[in-house]
């Protein structure tokens, strides 16, 4: 924690990021905000009018395209009505438990091994592998501090802000064929897929590895943020499903990214993302910004 401390404060930038999501800052109009971050983040000015790269539209759908229905279909618990409805609730998850705070939790009633999560948040995860090996103390600072969060304010990625807060239980998923449970991600473009994307070694010392695919399942020559694995994984069993799924689930959205697991051959449920990476990471070669950009079509009904 002191070497991270220290490294921020060597630079200015990261501070000034770091307090962008508290006190005064949430004064700034979601506009002005984005842009400035996008600036110091990016490295370039903002365009809001005339929007080209992937990156410049993700900033323009958090500002212009404000659908009710996406607070729903981002909330973790929220999502899951929409997922039965839609494609059936044989691709959920199954879920233990959902509580308004840690006390509720009754650890007792739950299996050796279990995954907790905030339903409105990104990135926050509890995995638990065995449930004696539990520190309660340090566990319930963690979820407590995942209750007070309110993500919106940090991206300004508006579907998140008036989502209740709650803690979700889920099954803890294991595929016997691997030791690492791979999460397929689809880029829906206006309700078509276009590419897709595979996080790998995310617990390695090497650190995540992100590998994009076009739809023949080939690799595609470009880093988002992450570098590449430079290894070509099996295609999933279920991707021609993956890909029909996620197209239905997208329909009419002007751009959502729909991730799936496949455990044991079964097809499973991950979650929807409106703003992958919050539209702040970079591209590498830089034209694959503008490419995906042209992938996503603007509304100016919305």
């Amino acid at each position: 924690m002191l070497k991270k401390i220290i490294k921020a404060f060597k630079n200015p930038r990261l501070v000034i990021l770091y307090f962008m999501g508290f006190g005064i800052f949430k004064l700034i109009p979601d506009a002005l905000f984005l842009k400035n971050k996008y600036q110091l983040i990016i490295g370039k000015k903002l365009d809001l009018k005339n929007p080209i790269s992937y990156n410049e539209k993700l900033q323009w759908l958090k500002l212009y395209d404000r659908k009710p229905m996406y607070t729903k279909l981002v909330d973790k618990y929220e999502v899951r009505k929409y997922i039965s409805e839609t494609i059936g609730k044989e691709y959920l998850i199954p879920l233990l438990g959902v509580y308004d705070n840690f006390d509720e939790i009754d650890f007792n009633s739950l299996p050796n091994e279990f995954v907790l999560k905030p339903n409105h948040t990104s990135g926050n995860v509890y995995i638990c592998k065995d449930k004696t090996k539990i520190d309660y103390v340090s566990l319930k600072k963690e979820v407590n501090s995942w209750l007070k969060r309110r993500y919106y304010w940090v991206h300004r990625e508006w579907p998140y802000k008036n989502i209740k807060p709650k803690i979700i239980c889920e099954k803890y998923m294991v595929d016997e064929s691997d030791k690492e449970l791979k999460d397929y991600k689809f880029m829906c473009f206006n309700g078509k897929v276009k590419c897709s994307f595979v996080g790998l070694n995310r617990n390695a010392s090497t650190g995540l590895q992100v590998d994009f695919y076009d739809l023949e399942w080939n690799l595609m020559p470009f880093e988002r943020h992450y570098p590449n694995s430079g290894n070509k994984i099996e295609k999933p069993k279920n991707y021609d499903k993956m890909v029909y799924l996620a197209e239905v689930l997208s329909k009419d959205i002007t751009f959502l990214r729909v991730d799936f697991y496949e455990v044991n051959g079964q097809l499973y449920f991950g979650e929807l993302t409106f703003y992958p990476g919050s539209g702040f990471e970079e591209f590498t070669p830089e034209s694959y910004d503008e490419l995906l950009g042209s992938w996503i079509k603007l509304s100016k009904n919305n």
